[in-house]
């Protein structure tokens, strides 16, 4: 054993005869002494280990969603209303009392509460009946007088509550989709004012035009609220901004293309549509609707044109269904040879080299020209299809040096007329590409007036 081991056992046997009393221990065996010595030491250092500091009592872990509210929602509408009470008709006081009472009162807890207060006076049950459970107040949007004025000085007090507080954006277009999803429980009154506020708001950016899919519920659409409700919002709307802010608006979410649905499906056309708007003094609506619906179905009419040429399908059968889809859907012909030169241009997969592609839409356009000759019977359609040859060659790289020969092509499959061809050339023609492709037609377009000012002779002479 060490000198050191030997120290600290020493230390340790003393240590324990004073604190735990005596220890016998056969001093005499080395070997047992050492043992107790290593047992001694480590009970030590264990009982030092285990004498940690205690506290005493109990201790209990808070969290914010255990922390006592400051307001329920009955006393949070008691202090809306009291103070609505006192600010009156003053719509803006009734502005800066929202403005500071968002410092004491849990706005963000209780938008729905807030909302409701401000539209209808009070906290609304289900289906759109006001709660009796606190008195409600008659300073509210449901109370106001019905006309453009109130209802824009009105929106200016929503306009400044939510821009001072940013978080009540999302629960506002919460409330208003609620509201829409209410309206059969509302008075005719009632229901005028809440559009005619939706309406400017959206005007304002307050809103997003995704809250209409509201007025698409089944309910509303099939007792004809939802179709009344949204002449009153788009009139207001319309006020306040042009038709194309508007069809920008329903556009960017979605919503262009399903106005339709304001009506039950036996009513569900565009005939239907137009008149009802245009009665109502909305034809600027009623002409978007009709070109949306035009829209759609050219879209539906390239698609299934794409395919039947990519089908390989016999000419004859194709240019007999372009031809009831023009009376069907009423589209004119310079619509359609826009339409039929596109699906004919995506219908194959294009070579990636200059020399190779321009052969092989020469070999296409060969197999095709009867079926763009059939939509090419007026002048207009044939410069229309010049200046949609151009687009195509200028924005698709591979075909720059095969503008002349396309046209070429079509004239002499009698798809273009000369007189289209110099009309293009002289001053019709796009700035795409300009100087490109009238210096490839040049020496084409001086054939053509040589052989003009030939046939001109020849008829003199012939007279």
């Amino acid at each position: 054993m060490s000198p050191l081991m030997h120290l600290v056992s020493h230390l340790v046997l003393k240590y324990y005869k004073q604190t735990l009393g005596n220890i016998t221990v056969n001093s005499r065996r080395h070997t047992s002494r050492t043992q107790c010595g290593y047992f001694l030491l480590l009970s030590f250092m264990s009982n030092q280990r285990q004498q940690k500091p205690t506290l005493t009592g109990q201790r209990f872990k808070t969290r914010k969603r255990d922390e006592k509210e400051r307001f329920d929602p009955t006393q949070f509408q008691e202090s809306i209303i009291q103070g609505l009470n006192q600010t009156g008709t003053d719509l803006e006081a009734v502005a800066k009392f929202l403005d500071a009472s968002g410092a004491k009162l849990d706005y963000r807890r209780y938008a729905e509460t807030l909302f409701d207060i401000l539209v209808a006076g009070g906290m609304l049950a289900p289906g759109g009946t006001l709660s009796d459970e606190v008195t409600c107040t008659e300073f509210c949007l449901f109370k106001a007088q019905e006309d453009m004025e109130t209802m824009q000085a009105y929106a200016q007090v929503f306009n400044k509550l939510i821009r001072r507080y940013k978080y009540l954006e999302k629960g506002f277009e919460e409330e208003i989709k609620k509201l829409l999803l209410f309206l059969k429980g509302f008075t005719e009154s009632e229901r005028n004012k809440l559009a005619m506020l939706t309406g400017i708001l959206l005007a304002n950016g307050n809103l997003s035009a995704s809250i209409l899919s509201s007025l698409f519920n089944e309910n509303l659409v099939k007792e004809g609220v939802s179709a009344c409700f949204a002449v009153k919002l788009f009139k207001s709307w319309l006020s306040e901004k042009d038709i194309s802010s508007v069809a920008a608006s329903l556009r960017k979410v979605g919503m262009d293309n399903r106005l339709m649905e304001l009506f039950p499906a036996n009513k569900r056309s565009c005939e239907h549509f137009s008149k009802y708007f245009t009665d109502a003094g909305l034809k600027e609506l009623s002409d978007f609707a009709r070109n949306q619906q035009s829209i759609g179905a050219r879209k539906e009419l390239q698609k299934e044109l794409q395919e039947q040429i990519s089908r390989g399908d016999p000419l004859k059968d194709i240019i007999a269904y372009i031809r009831e889809e023009i009376k069907k859907n009423n589209i004119s012909e310079q619509t359609m040879i826009w339409l039929i030169w596109s699906s004919v241009m995506s219908s194959v997969e294009w070579n990636k080299k200059e020399e190779l592609v321009t052969e092989q839409a020469i070999k296409l356009l060969k197999q095709y020209s009867p079926l763009l000759k059939a939509f090419t019977s007026q002048g207009l359609s044939e410069l229309t299809l010049l200046l949609k040859i151009q687009e195509y060659c200028y924005d698709n790289i591979h075909f720059m040096k095969a503008f002349q020969k396309i046209v070429v092509l079509l004239y002499k499959a009698d798809v273009l007329s000369e007189e289209a061809i110099l009309k293009w050339y002289n001053e019709a023609h796009l700035a795409k590409g300009k100087s490109l492709f009238i210096e490839q037609m040049k020496k084409f377009v001086e054939w053509l007036k040589n052989a003009e000012e030939e046939s001109e002779s020849e008829e003199e002479e012939a007279d």
